[in-house]
């Protein structure tokens, strides 16, 4: 059961085809399959700059947003909605990668930086604030040497996970999933803990 607290639900990502089940795109991918667990239909809205579907009904609907602007321009979509439906900022939830995390790992924050990542800097900007939620998936470094991962990291973001990678991943997409299904007013810190601290069984 979705709580009032969260009404509007945020996947980053880049649109069009090439770019599915890319590491960029985690945060499409949980959105996907929320929605697809939900058999809610996404709707274009050029309004909103993405693509929308809704959760439930009454004071409990949620609504999941896909920004189609790319990656970089993230925030126009979310401000629209925020706006449009007349949200408050503590009522999003923004589901980005995270180049800094290995892949398995889910860092859950309230508030902070975009760490260097184009989308989550988009949204800072857009919103005019870094105190809102996010939900960090780690997508692995392509390097460990600071040289060689910046001339791969555009390549490894766009990269598509690999068969193993993929086992893992899903692991991390269904505890998200519940986790966000139970999220509830009074027990953010307990959702917290537990993504924070979150080990897929295979590794």
């Amino acid at each position: 059961m979705f709580s009032d607290e969260l009404k509007l639900l945020v996947g980053l990502g880049n649109p069009g085809a090439q770019y599915q089940e890319t590491r960029h795109n985690v945060g499409f991918m949980i959105i996907e399959e929320l929605a697809r667990q939900n058999n809610c239909s996404f709707r274009e809205s050029k309004k909103l700059y993405g693509k929308t579907c809704e959760i439930q009904a009454g004071i409990n609907k949620t609504r999941l947003l896909m920004p189609n602007t790319y990656m970089n321009e993230s925030g126009k979509s979310v401000r629209s909605a925020k706006d449009w439906f007349n949200y408050e900022t503590n009522e999003l939830i923004v589901l980005v990668d995270d180049i800094d995390l290995p892949l398995g790992k889910i860092r859950v924050r309230s508030k902070g930086s975009s760490g260097g990542h184009n989308g989550l800097k988009s949204v800072i900007n857009h919103l005019g604030t870094n105190e809102f939620k996010r939900l960090k998936i780690g997508i692995g470094s392509p390097s460990e040497i600071p040289k060689e991962r910046k001339s791969k990291t555009v390549a490894h973001v766009l990269g598509k996970f690999s068969k193993e990678e993929m086992v893992i991943l899903n692991f991390i997409i269904k505890e998200i999933i519940i986790c966000i299904e139970s999220i509830k007013a009074n027990n953010w810190e307990k959702i917290t803990t537990r993504l924070n601290s979150y080990k897929p069984k295979n590794l």
